[in-house]
């Protein structure tokens, strides 16, 4: 199975858990989907995250993280930048989730960053995903 775009299946997969209030989700794994699990795990989305080696390209084990009354932290995950159609921002106009209450990953020169850290260093680059 050939997939076109892994982050939005990776994304997807993360929603589905979410909804069927599953503990935790696993995803094949890759360099930019553990990049994109670890800035989650920074901005407090996700309880944890683990490479679990198979002898072919991984397993990525997203533990995820709920409320004291089983609400979920991830309220909502979108993909901005699609193969067929990239979006890109430049350090002026770096995008922002319900007024920077949620979080977005852009892939930068400088590997991936959030909005924050793009504003921080004055970096643009590739709108990959939103959080919120």
């Amino acid at each position: 199975m050939s997939l076109t775009d892994p982050i939005a299946d990776m994304l997807t997969r993360i929603r589905n858990a979410v909804r069927a209030k599953k503990k935790e989700v696993n995803v094949p794994s890759s360099r930019l989907k553990v990049e994109i699990a670890r800035i989650l795990k920074e901005e407090g989305y996700i309880k944890n995250y683990k490479v679990i080696e198979d002898n072919k390209q991984g397993v990525l084990n997203i533990v995820l993280k709920y409320t004291d009354d089983n609400q979920s932290v991830i309220s909502g995950l979108r993909r901005v930048s699609k193969p067929g159609c990239r979006i890109y921002c430049t350090r002026d106009s770096i995008p922002r989730v319900l007024d920077g209450l949620g979080v977005v990953i852009i892939s930068t020169s400088r590997g991936l960053l959030t909005d924050k850290q793009c504003q921080e260093q004055g970096l643009g680059g590739e709108v990959l995903c939103e959080i919120w």
